[in-house]
C-alpha cells in the first residue's frame, strides 16, 4: 500500500491513546512516518516497549491507566512540558470484551464506561487549552461499526461507542470557533491480531466478507490512512462528522 505524506504533520505533537497494539500500533507507525513527535499512552508495557524498539525510539511510550483521570491529566501535562501543545489527539483506546445482559453489575457498567467513553472527554479536555493557544488542532475519536450493526453481547460497549458519536458532534460545535476540528472514524470489522484470535474465525470471516461491498478484509492501515488525513491540514474543513472505514460493511 502506498502511503501518503502530509507535510503539515511534520514536527507536530501527536498523542494516541491505546497505541501499543492493534489499530493504535499501526497509527503510531503512521505518524512516525509523517515525522510527527509521537507519544502514545497504554497499560500494556511489553507490547508498547517492543513497538518503541522496533521504531528506533521514534515514538515515546507513557504507561497510563486511562480510567484514572488524575493519571491521565498528569500524562498530558508531562507531554506538553516535553513537546509543547498537542496538535493532534487520537482517542483510540477501547476494549470490546463480550458481556451478557443478565451478568452486568453497576460496577461493571461504570468500568466499561470508563474504559470506552469517559477518558475520551477528559483527554480532549486536557489538550484543548494548548490547542486554543496554538490557534487550532485536530481531535479524532474512534467509534465502532458494532452498534450500527447490533453485534450481539456488546450492549455496554455499543452504548459507549454510540456516545462517542454524540460527543464528537458536541465537541466540534463548542470548539469550532477556536479552530479545533473534532471528527469520528468508524472502523468496520478490522483484521487485528486480537480480533483474529478471539472472534474472527474462518466462518465469521466469511460472513464479514459476504456483508461487505468490497471483498477484502479491512486492516488497521486502512483506518490509519483516514486518521492521518483527518489529522492533516488537507482536512482543514472537515469537522463534526463520522468517516467510515468498513469496506461497505454497515
Amino acid at each position: 500500500m502506498t502511503h501518503a505524506v502530509y507535510p503539515s504533520l511534520a514536527g507536530k505533537t501527536v498523542v494516541i491513546t491505546g497505541g501499543g497494539s492493534g489499530i493504535g500500533e499501526v497509527m503510531v507507525e503512521g505518524f512516525v512516518r509523517q515525522k510527527s513527535k509521537v507519544f502514545f499512552l497504554d497499560v500494556a508495557e511489553t507490547d508498547s516497549k517492543a513497538l518503541v524498539a522496533r521504531l528506533d525510539n521514534a515514538p515515546q511510550f507513557i504507561k497510563c491507566d486511562l480510567t484514572n483521570t488524575v493519571a491521565l491529566r498528569a500524562a498530558f501535562a508531562d507531554i506538553e512540558r516535553q513537546a509543547g501543545p498537542v496538535s493532534v489527539l487520537v482517542n483510540n483506546a477501547a476494549n470490546d470484551d463480550r458481556h451478557k445482559i443478565e451478568e452486568v453489575t453497576p460496577e461493571y457498567w461504570e468500568n466499561r464506561m470508563a474504559v470506552n467513553l469517559r477518558h475520551l472527554f477528559f483527554a480532549a479536555q486536557a489538550v484543548v487549552p494548548g490547542m486554543k493557544k496554538a490557534g487550532g488542532g485536530s481531535i479524532i475519536n474512534l467509534g465502532s461499526v458494532s452498534w450500527h450493526t447490533a453485534i450481539p453481547e456488546l450492549p455496554l460497549y455499543e452504548a459507549a461507542k454510540a456516545g462517542i458519536e454524540g460527543l464528537t458532534r458536541a465537541l466540534a460545535r463548542d470548539l469550532g470557533e477556536a479552530g479545533i476540528r473534532v471528527n469520528c472514524v468508524v472502523p468496520g470489522a478490522i483484521r487485528t491480531p486480537r480480533q483474529m484470535k478471539l472472534w474472527h474465525t474462518p466462518e465469521e470471516e466469511a460472513k464479514i466478507l459476504a456483508q461487505q461491498c468490497l471483498k477484502q478484509r479491512v486492516d488497521p492501515i486502512h483506518v490509519t490512512a483516514m486518521v492521518l488525513f483527518l489529522a492533516s491540514a488537507d482536512a482543514a474543513m472537515c469537522t463534526a462528522h463520522n468517516y467510515w472505514v468498513d469496506g461497505g460493511y454497515a
